[in-house]
């Protein structure tokens, strides 16, 4: 009952009062268990350390996979600009109304998809929830919505990325055919990537072929972090316990 109370609360007011790795920002009501989490600190902290140590003033952030927005909020507040993608369409509204919360201007938000080509494209949640985090174009249930695809050399051609220092991708699953797309422009400026993995939304057959090859592709880069931020081998990754979790990675020169 008084966890139903505060919800009406909050929506009521409009917006749930919280921060995000000590920053306080007004946030959407309709996720307050969520940003409750954030806000003691309990949601993933090494992820905000990365963009405090690779963001800064004079930089830009490439967030691809937004969800409603807790890294791009705080991202910022850190960097020059953001761009920010994110193509589940309620999941992008929450993002909007955060955005606008803050009085943010710095962000630009794109409810489409990163792809190796512009289309349309079939995506739904693992869980079957619309705007939840889990929303991927690897799943085309029928509870599932349209999303607008734009090819990468598109978006790169339209924008000067070249102070970006940082690019998330948690794009769940959908990695292993976008990020190959990104591979020549992160060879030539090479930012900071932090990648997150789900080799196991990949069949058993396809999962180290696909894998290998997507981290072959990034052996420009020199050093490889694991979750915690220590020293990770590939071969590790590669190894049937390595492919049978979710990972996020940090590569960078």
């Amino acid at each position: 009952m008084l966890t139903k109370a505060r919800k009406m609360f909050y929506r009521a007011r409009g917006y749930y009062a919280g921060s995000l790795n000590g920053e306080p920002f007004r946030l959407d009501p309709y996720h307050s268990k969520f940003w409750r989490k954030a806000s003691a600190g309990a949601w993933e902290p090494e992820t905000f350390a990365v963009l405090d140590e690779y963001l800064s003033p004079d930089s830009d952030y490439l967030d691809i996979g937004a969800w409603i927005g807790p890294t791009v909020l705080y991202g910022a507040r850190r960097a020059r600009h953001v761009w920010c993608f994110e193509p589940d369409p309620t999941a992008f509204r929450y993002l909007a109304w955060n955005l606008a919360l803050n009085e943010i201007n710095n962000v630009s938000a794109f409810g489409v998809a990163l792809s190796d080509r512009f289309g349309v494209a079939r995506m739904a949640s693992v869980r079957g929830e619309p705007g939840d985090s889990t929303s991927s174009l690897l799943h085309d249930g029928t509870h599932g919505s349209d999303a607008l695809t734009i090819a990468w050399d598109q978006f790169e051609a339209a924008n000067d990325l070249s102070d970006v220092s940082l690019v998330k991708m948690d794009i769940e699953g959908a990695e292993y055919f976008v990020l190959p797309a990104l591979i020549a422009w992160l060879k030539n400026l090479r930012p900071t990537l932090l990648l997150s993995l789900h080799a196991p939304l990949l069949s058993d057959q396809d999962r180290l072929d696909q894998t290998r090859s997507l981290l072959e592709s990034l052996k420009f880069y020199t050093t490889i972090l694991d979750e915690k931020l220590q020293p990770l081998e590939v071969s590790d990754m590669l190894k049937p316990s390595g492919l049978n979790q979710y990972r996020t990675i940090l590569l960078h020169r």
